[in-house]
C-alpha cells in the first residue's frame, strides 16, 4: 500500500553568515562576508501509512518544525525525495492543500476581533467546503470539543485552552487527510490536554487521517502515537515502536518495593533512586531483573513490589545523549 507520507534522504541546508571578531574582522566582512553551511534537516527517510499516527521527537534546533514545514510545502527541500498522498509538496497544488493542514500550537489562523465561528466560515469559503458538509463537521467538532459556548466570543476574549480548541478545529474544517501538528498541546492545562489529544484521536479513527506530531509533552506521544521518529541534529536516530524505543535505549527497569517494617538499606540490590516512608525505587539491569525481585522477595518482608520501565521521558533524554556523542 503507497504510504500517505514517503520521505527519503530528505534534506534541507542553509548558508548562514560568517563573521570573526574584532574591529579587523567587520571591516573585512563589508568587502567579503563569510559563510558556512548548516543542516537543519541531514537525510531523514521515513514512511507514514494512512491512519497512523506518529509521533515526530527530537530536542530544540533537532529540525522538527523545518521538516513539518517542507512536508507541507512551506519550504522547498535541498535534496532527497518527498511526497505526501502521491503530490510533491513544494508545488503546492490545490488538490493538495485541500487534503492536509499544518497546526502549530503559538501561531493562529483566527482572526483576533470576530467570533471563531466567522473565521470557520472564512475557512470554509477558502477550501470551497459545501453548506451541508460545513453544517456537519461543525456540529461534530462543537460536540468532540465543546464548542458551543466559544464559538461565539471574540478571538481575544478567549483563553488560551479555548483559543488552540478553535484553532484545532478551523484547521481540520476541510476535513484533511494528513495533520502535521507542531505543539498542539503547549502552553496548555493538563484538562485541556487531555481533551486535545481526545479529539486528535478521534478525528483520525473517524476519517481515517494520517497525524505527525511533535511535542515536548511525552503524555501527547503516549496518549496518541505507538511509533515514534526521533531525530537530533537533523539526522534520524530512532524509528519504531514507543515501547521499542525503551527497550533500545534504557537498559535498566525500576523495581518500587514497599516494606512492611519500614525504609531499609537496598543498595545491595541495586541503585537505590529514592527512599520514603517504606517505599524503596531500585534501578536495577533488565538481565538481573528477575533475580533481584527474587532475593527482595526472599530476603525482606514485602508489602508490594511492582517491576516498571522507566518513564519514557527519561529514555528520550537518554537517546539525545547518545545523539549528541
Amino acid at each position: 500500500m503507497t504510504p500517505a507520507i514517503h520521505v527519503r534522504g530528505l534534506r534541507k541546508i542553509y548558508t548562514v553568515p560568517v563573521r570573526e571578531p574584532g574591529l579587523w574582522a567587520a571591516v573585512r566582512g563589508l568587502v567579503r562576508r563569510g559563510s558556512r553551511d548548516v543542516a537543519a534537516v541531514d537525510g531523514i527517510s521515513f514512511d507514514v501509512a494512512a491512519g497512523e499516527m506518529v509521533g515526530f521527537l527530537g530536542p530544540n534546533g533537532a529540525g522538527k518544525t523545518t521538516a513539518l514545514k517542507m512536508l507541507s510545502g512551506l519550504l522547498h527541500p535541498s535534496g532527497g525525495e518527498l511526497s505526501v498522498l502521491g503530490f510533491l509538496p513544494s508545488r503546492r497544488e490545490e488538490a493538495f492543500l485541500r487534503q492536509i493542514t499544518l497546526v502549530m500550537g503559538q501561531r493562529s489562523q483566527l482572526a483576533w476581533d470576530i467570533p471563531a465561528l466567522d473565521s470557520f466560515e472564512l475557512n470554509a469559503a477558502i477550501y470551497d467546503v459545501s453548506p451541508a458538509d460545513y453544517r456537519r463537521m461543525v456540529d461534530e467538532m462543537t460536540e468532540l470539543l465543546d464548542l458551543e459556548d466559544l464559538i461565539r466570543k471574540p478571538v481575544r476574549n478567549l483563553s488560551l485552552g479555548e483559543r488552540m480548541k478553535c484553532e484545532i478545529a478551523v484547521a481540520i474544517l476541510h476535513r484533511p487527510r494528513v495533520l502535521f501538528l507542531d505543539e498542539p498541546t503547549i502552553g496548555l492545562d493538563v484538562t485541556m490536554q487531555r481533551r486535545i489529544r481526545a479529539f486528535i484521536s478521534e478525528y483520525s479513527k473517524r476519517y481515517g487521517a494520517s497525524v505527525l506530531v511533535t511535542s515536548h509533552y511525552m503524555a501527547d506521544i503516549e496518549a496518541l502515537c505507538s511509533r515514534v521518529v526521533v531525530i537530533h541534529h537533523g539526522k534520524l536516530l530512532f524509528d519504531g515502536d514507543l515501547s521499542a524505543l525503551a527497550a533500545q535505549f534504557s537498559p535498566h527497569k525500576t523495581i518500587v518495593v514497599d516494606l512492611k517494617n519500614g525504609v531499609a538499606d537496598l543498595s545491595r540490590y541495586g541503585e537505590i533512586v529514592s527512599a520514603d516512608d517504606g517505599r524503596v525505587e531500585l534501578r536495577v539491569p533488565k538481565s538481573e531483573t528477575a533475580r533481584v525481585t527474587s532475593r527482595l522477595l526472599s530476603d525482606l518482608e514485602v508489602e508490594d513490589l511492582t517491576v516498571e520501565d522507566p518513564p519514557i521521558e527519561d529514555v528520550i533524554e537518554r537517546v539525545f545523549a547518545q545523539g549528541a556523542t
